[in-house]
């Protein structure tokens, strides 16, 4: 072979060698291997389970079949909430108990919100020293029936004018001021035109003993009394006035109120 072929072929070579070289180091290193130790777990949380609502239930409800356990975080349980750790049996004592205030699903349990089974919702929802009076109402002396429980109104007391004095027309008072609605019982009814609606035929109010009297006073007086629905913004009106007049007190004694044909009157106590 002509020593000239011989050059070509060994210059060819070592160009195809050295082109396979430069594109070997041309291509990216692949990306190291991820191993993954399938025996290594996350961190876990401690968990409890405490007992929560599992459907909405009214003031004055049982709780019944609405409660149940639910898994909590440890640290983020209040000293509050009822543990299955702590009462496990509380699923069965408490279907019995009673709201005190309205409870909504999802939320925790809390003692401090349950009546126990048998005993009185009205006492346990009244603040130490006041009273529960009812008081007769309808349709048209309660706001159209928008008065609920909580809610705060004035009471006002119309009688007729005493005709024997000359008076006629009737006489409107204001008797108590701001007091706030413990319970309205209402019932669904029709009126004639078939539309339903809600109306109440008792209304027990929230009094202290003095206010207790006055109304039981202007019962008897009255031919109507009626609720007046107040703003919620007034419910911290304090100092508000009442008819005290209407029964003995103010430190006088030895005195007793007679009502005759709707007028009041006060003569000495025989002894």
């Amino acid at each position: 072979m002509p020593a000239s072929r011989l050059i070509i072929l060994s210059v060819a070579v070592a160009a195809a060698g050295g082109a396979g070289y430069v594109a070997k180091n041309m291509v990216a290193a692949p990306p190291p291997q991820i191993v993954v130790d399938s025996g290594q777990k996350a961190p876990e949380v401690p968990l409890q389970d405490v007992l929560v609502l599992s459907g909405d239930v009214a003031m004055g409800a049982q709780l019944e079949n609405n409660i149940a356990w639910q898994s909590w975080p440890a640290s983020g349980i209040n000293a509050n909430f009822i543990t299955k750790a702590t009462a496990p049996d509380a699923l069965e004592k408490l279907k019995g108990s009673v709201a005190r205030v309205a409870m909504y699903a999802g939320e925790p349990v809390r003692r401090s919100k349950l009546i126990g089974e048998g005993q009185s919702f009205m006492s346990s929802i009244l603040p130490s020293g006041m009273r529960a009076v009812a008081t007769a109402i309808s349709a048209d002396t309660s706001a159209g029936g928008f008065i609920l429980p909580n809610d705060f109104v004035d009471v006002i007391m119309t009688r007729r004018a005493d005709a024997s004095t000359g008076g006629a027309g009737f006489n409107t008072e204001t008797i108590l001021k701001n007091i706030r609605v413990l319970a309205i019982d209402q019932t669904i009814q029709e009126d004639e035109e078939g539309k339903k609606t809600r109306v109440g035929q008792t209304a027990t109010l929230e009094l202290t003993p003095k206010q207790a009297e006055i109304i039981t006073v202007a019962q008897q007086m009255a031919d109507r009394l009626t609720l007046a629905l107040r703003a919620i913004t007034d419910t911290q009106e304090k100092n508000v006035g009442e008819a005290d007049y209407l029964v003995s007190g103010n430190g006088r004694r030895g005195t007793v109120r007679l009502i005759k044909s709707g007028e009041v009157s006060e003569v000495g106590a025989r002894k």
